[in-house]
């Protein structure tokens, strides 16, 4: 073995450096124009794009902490031939569904006969009414 049989154990040959001349024309592989031909193209991602043709939207928009209140009058409650009224009375004459949290009772209208809500939350007007047609409202 001789000096020049020697090789070393890397190659030699360089990463392709591509615009700057030489045997690659005068585009030097790159195209014509365009974002790709340029020097440090950078390309947006779609999401991007997505986020700024979204329209904006005003204010400020929480969801309730609370479910809301079904309110009832008190000529729905005429539709009840029992005396005891309760979730399950208004339940059952399906005034109100087994997934409504909350209830009231306002004194919009009339009542007919004595009527006693238990369990039930009622306006003051309404219970002005009740007890008037002989009836009473004890809560829970």
């Amino acid at each position: 073995m001789q000096i020049h049989d020697l090789k070393p154990n890397t190659s030699r040959k360089g990463i392709k450096r591509i615009g700057r001349g030489g045997k690659r024309g005068t585009y030097s592989g790159k195209g014509q124009k365009g974002q790709k031909s340029r020097a440090g193209h950078k390309i947006r991602p779609a999401l991007r794009d997505t986020i700024i043709r979204t329209p904006k939207l005003k204010g400020y928009h929480n969801k309730p902490k609370s479910e809301k209140t079904l309110v009832l009058n008190l000529n729905d409650l005429n539709k009840i031939t029992e005396q005891k009224i309760d979730r399950a009375a208004l339940e059952n004459r399906k005034l109100i569904r087994k997934s409504v949290k909350y209830v009231k009772i306002v004194g919009d209208g009339e009542i007919k006969g004595v009527k006693n809500l238990v369990g039930i939350d009622v306006s003051a007007s309404a219970k002005k009414k009740i007890e008037a047609a002989g009836g009473s409202v004890t809560s829970k």
